[in-house]
């Protein structure tokens, strides 16, 4: 077991309105398995996602990552957890345009201390592994949008995280490029023994994973 939710809840107070958006939501997520989120729009598979990558705090409910609550951790454990142990992969990218493809992978390993010598050998294999050794040096504005989406999972593993956490990376892209990236985070998951939680709208994908957890009205389906 790697991650492990139970009773999730969340709201967002608008005035004096309360919008419950998550009432009660559990979940398990395995290593080495990929597992979807799926739901209609606004049934609060997003702000799951958030709390689960301790981006946010829910307003009741526990999350054990590695047996360990940390729904309740201070500041700087969820940051580092953040920091080392989860990869995140969103529907818009949030490559810096400015820099090149190897240079927007080695951020993360630059943030945690790696040298810059070190951080390009290791984002450049990790490139590599993806099909992208040739746009390395290619810069992010320049790439096409199945690349641009693949440099981003380049980037959510660069520091060997256990747990990827994908919010629609396949949603502004075709079939084909939806069905490769898709793919490459099964064989991620799968190869490198990480948890793999996509939300996608995507059917067809999400079918395909090991585990399929439906949300409707912020509750299990």
């Amino acid at each position: 077991m790697l991650l492990q939710a139970e009773n999730l809840h969340h709201s967002f107070t608008e005035g004096e309105t309360e919008n419950k958006v998550l009432q009660g939501v559990c979940l398990k997520i395995i290593r080495g398995e990929t597992t979807a989120v799926v739901g209609p729009s606004g049934c609060g598979k997003s702000t799951l996602l958030y709390l689960l990558g301790l981006l946010d705090r829910p307003k009741k409910g526990e999350i054990y990552f590695h047996g360990t609550e940390v729904a309740k951790s201070d500041d700087k454990v969820r940051t580092n957890l953040r920091n080392n142990s989860i990869g995140f992969i969103f529907q818009f990218h949030f490559l810096l345009k400015e820099l090149t493809a190897l240079e927007n992978v080695s951020l993360p390993m630059r943030k945690s201390g790696l040298t810059r010598m070190d951080s390009h050998e290791k984002s450049l294999d990790i490139l590599k592994k993806l099909g992208l050794e040739s746009k390395s040096d290619r810069y992010a504005n320049k790439l096409s949008g199945g690349e641009q989406q693949r440099v981003a999972i380049a980037r959510a593993i660069a520091n060997s995280p256990s747990l990827i956490l994908a919010d629609e990376p396949t949603g502004n892209l075709d079939s084909r490029n939806s069905e490769n990236v898709f793919s490459l985070l099964q064989n991620i998951a799968r190869d490198q023994d990480i948890g793999v939680l996509v939300v996608t709208h995507n059917p067809e994908l999400a079918k395909n994973c090991d585990q399929i957890i439906e949300i409707q009205d912020g509750k299990n389906k």
